[in-house]
């Protein structure tokens, strides 16, 4: 029987029968998956650590009579540490539950972006909703949208003052903006543009004005809502 090896993260699972198991993954090479697991909730299963959320390895898969077996686990990281601070694991949780929300698409680049935003929340000292908006940034850039300009996307004129049409998911100037425009404060702006340019290694030293934060994570969470039709997973 054949074999497919897939690098992937647990995102969560469902149980099933007495002991068995069945996983979503996402990996590198195919996108969103469900997987079996056969007996992996037994005291003495050898792979009871892979059936966890957070789990990242390389699987092994054989085809099944409904969906593929994971036969063995290569484990790279649990991340361990989320579990122990509850803002942590809650952020992380956010992100997961914008990855379990896609199609069954593949796309490298977001699974890059994954891995990165997870071992930053794990293993940095960084502020609450830093990585999380850094997450959604880049996710929407992967999708094509682009908070960083400075004209109007619709009259191309310069901005001074800021609105996100909503409806569209581009940045409008006041003469423009509409009923789904919503405005963009100065400190909001700071804030996500500071994201932006920052990399996921340097967070934990990056200085953001006070509210700017919680403010960028506002906007963008309107803006994934609208793009579609999710909502964001609660972080307090």
């Amino acid at each position: 029987m054949a074999s497919t090896k897939v690098k992937a993260i647990v995102l969560g699972g469902t149980n099933v029968k007495e002991k068995d198991k069945i996983l979503s993954l996402y990996t590198l090479e195919q996108g969103k998956v469900s997987v079996s697991m056969k007996g992996v909730r037994g005291d003495k299963a050898k792979m009871k650590f892979a059936k966890e959320i957070f789990c990242f390895g390389d699987f092994i898969l054989e085809e099944g009579s409904s969906l593929p077996i994971v036969t063995s686990v290569d484990i790279i990281d649990n991340f361990y540490g989320l579990s122990q601070d509850i803002d942590k694991y809650y952020e992380a949780c956010a992100i997961l539950d914008v990855i379990s929300k896609l199609g069954g698409e593949s796309s490298p680049s977001l699974f890059i972006e994954l891995i990165k935003s997870l071992k930053t929340l794990c293993y940095e000292n960084v502020n609450k909703y830093f990585v999380f908006n850094k997450f959604l940034i880049n996710y929407f850039k992967i999708m094509g949208y682009d908070f960083f300009t400075d004209k109007c996307s619709s009259c191309k004129a310069t901005l001074s003052h800021r609105y996100l049409n909503l409806e569209v998911g581009e940045q409008v100037c006041p003469a423009c903006k509409n009923s789904l425009s919503v405005a963009i404060s100065e400190n909001c702006y700071l804030a996500l543009n500071a994201l932006n340019k920052s990399d996921y290694e340097n967070l934990s030293s990056l200085q953001i004005v006070e509210g700017g934060e919680m403010s960028a994570c506002g906007l963008l969470a309107k803006n994934y809502e609208w793009r579609t039709g999710n909502k964001i997973l609660d972080m307090k």
